[in-house]
């Protein structure tokens, strides 16, 4: 298991933690295989999921170091949001600081989303001349509707915890401070209900929400590798890692 995502079972509360606060848990391949191995293979008697994130950060999506073309990198980040949506136990995602990129799309794809007020969400694929992935482009807009996620989507501009909750993109935001003891608040409660309840109505709001979850992805994965071999992908990687701004020619 990689030593950058730490799972712990403890009382029928699964918890995965991104942990590799120094890169603000940029996520790895090795990491996502990691996650969505210890959804799939949760114990027996586990009631609920949880994902977090080491340090000051939930996680600020795929590292970019690496090259990134053909289908794999994009196959492995779906399995994540397949595991995550599929489950049939309740899967909380406890923001406790920046959800960018696909660490964006995990933190959404959760049944019920908790936010630190100084956290806030980021979809900038475009910043970098790629698309919106992990699902969100059916998740966000079944959440908040085609207008706000297509703003979101397009502007790739930040949008603080307590206007995601305004808005109905997450559960709740709350003051920092509060943040820990709201989320055991939720998550013991969760644990301690009904679980052939929960996996029924789980089972039902994603059925009518997100039926075409797999077509979407599929179209996502297609459509994104189709940006890894462009020059304003090129650009934009660059750019992002040299800390300037991109010029793209729309190629």
């Amino acid at each position: 298991m990689s030593e950058s995502v730490l799972i712990e079972d403890a009382g029928g509360v699964l918890t995965i933690t991104w942990n590799d606060p120094e890169r603000l848990n940029g996520m790895s391949g090795d990491m996502l295989d990691a996650a969505s191995d210890a959804v799939e293979c949760a114990p027996a008697g586990t009631r609920v999921i949880v994902f977090t994130g080491a340090g000051r950060a939930f996680s600020t999506g795929a590292r970019l170091g690496g090259e990134l073309k053909g289908t794999e990198p994009m196959d492995v980040a779906n399995r994540l949001i397949r595991a995550v949506t599929s489950s049939p136990v309740p899967v909380v995602a406890a923001v406790n600081g920046p959800a960018a990129g696909f660490g964006c799309s995990v933190a959404l794809a959760a049944d019920i989303t908790i936010a630190k007020q100084s956290a806030y969400f980021l979809l900038p694929f475009t910043n970098i001349g790629l698309m919106p992935d992990g699902g969100s482009t059916a998740v966000v807009a079944a959440s908040i509707g085609r207008a706000r996620a297509s703003a979101m989507a397009l502007l790739g501009e930040r949008l603080p915890a307590d206007e995601a909750a305004r808005t109905g993109l997450i559960h709740t935001a709350v003051p920092d401070e509060e943040f820990d003891a709201t989320v055991e608040d939720i998550v013991s409660r969760l644990a301690a209900g009904a679980a052939k309840s929960y996996r029924a109505t789980k089972e039902a709001i994603t059925a009518a929400t997100l039926g075409h979850l797999d077509e979407v992805l599929d179209r996502e994965r297609d459509l994104q590798v189709e940006l890894f071999g462009t020059t304003d992908f090129a650009e934009g990687a660059t750019a992002f890692m040299h800390k300037r701004a991109p010029k793209f020619v729309g190629a």
